[in-house]
């Protein structure tokens, strides 16, 4: 089993954050998948204790295929890879399976998980010879998110969660959280600090007895950071899903171009409230229009049903079923 894909302190950490999922269900079937990453050494601690190899196979495509030579099932979640790489992979292994968040090409022969939230209602030419798995339930999520309690919705607005990914590129932690600071000087804060943030020092000159850091959290440190938060401020990303798995009502950034699908999914199915673009003048105050949204209660339990609903806890078990269950016919 190979687990393909990119990702380093520039590019960030999403799309392996997305494969440990896969790797994790592996794993509880007693099998071991090989990682082969695109990308530099800060994503050795992320993924620590895993079969890895750093190596670039864009460039190096006949020594990976080489590599890979006896693999029956190959994952690839890739925003570089081009179809002459897809297709001499679907040559190579017995079974093609390809992540992707926006139709970015016609894969080749094999299954297509799509996990965009709205995704089963795009509209576009479908192969014959490939599944396509669209739609937020079928979202791979990792381990820690396969098992989450009921959420305690509280009356009022008492905790929030700040999270802006891996690296926070945009540097919008610090101005969210003084925005935060200002406005809800009582409101207790936890505020997600990435292995690649670099504006650490900048974040703490907004420490207050309110403010927690936390810093490079696993996925259990996350969970648990969601289930204590009332709300979430949230970069469009990865993140998005598990805040949905545990049913955090959540305001979203977009911080980058290719969260554009998954927010407006989202919107769409009233899961999320959208504030606006990271550029924009009045970004921090379009968060603060979006919490007052969010007080009211009921509102509150509304999103937490609508998120609940939408997401399938035990989809990367069921997709490691059902790839085991193909290569056995």
């Amino acid at each position: 089993m190979a687990l393909i894909t990119e990702g380093s302190q520039t590019i960030g950490f999403g799309h392996i954050t997305r494969l440990m999922s896969f790797y994790q269900a592996f794993e509880e079937k007693g099998i071991i998948p090989k990682f082969y990453v695109n990308g530099d050494d800060t994503i050795q601690s992320l993924l620590n204790g895993s079969d890895v190899e750093i190596i670039n196979w864009l460039e190096n495509k006949s020594s990976f295929f080489e590599k890979i030579s006896d693999t029956n099932i190959a994952i690839v979640d890739s925003y570089l890879a081009d179809m002459e790489f897809y297709k001499r992979l679907s040559e190579e292994v017995d079974l093609l399976v390809c992540i992707d968040d926006n139709l970015r090409i016609q894969y080749p022969k094999g299954i297509v998980i799509n996990g965009t939230f709205d995704a089963e209602n795009w509209k576009f030419e479908k192969r014959k010879d490939v599944t396509y798995l669209f739609g937020s339930r079928y979202m791979p999520l990792r381990k820690a998110f396969w098992d989450v309690p009921e959420k305690e919705i509280s009356d009022t607005i008492g905790t929030v969660m700040l999270t802006f990914g891996g690296e926070d590129s945009r540097n919008m932690t610090p101005k969210v959280l003084a925005q935060l600071n200002t406005t809800y000087p009582n409101l207790k804060k936890k505020v997600v600090i990435g292995k690649a943030f670099k504006h650490i020092e900048e974040i703490e000159k907004n420490r207050s007895e309110n403010v927690e850091l936390i810093f490079a959290p696993d996925a259990e440190g996350m969970k648990k950071t969601m289930l204590e938060a009332d709300i979430a401020i949230s970069a469009g990303g990865q993140t998005l899903y598990e805040l949905a798995c545990v049913g955090v009502p959540t305001v979203a950034v977009q911080v980058a171009d290719n969260q554009k699908n998954n927010i407006e999914g989202a919107v769409k199915l009233g899961a999320i409230s959208f504030a606006g673009y990271w550029n924009n003048d009045d970004i921090t105050l379009k968060i603060v229009s979006e919490i007052n949204h969010l007080c009211p209660k009921i509102e509150r339990e509304k999103r937490y049903k609508i998120t609940r609903a939408s997401i399938n806890k035990n989809a990367t078990r069921d997709h490691i079923q059902y790839l085991l269950e193909l290569l056995d016919h």
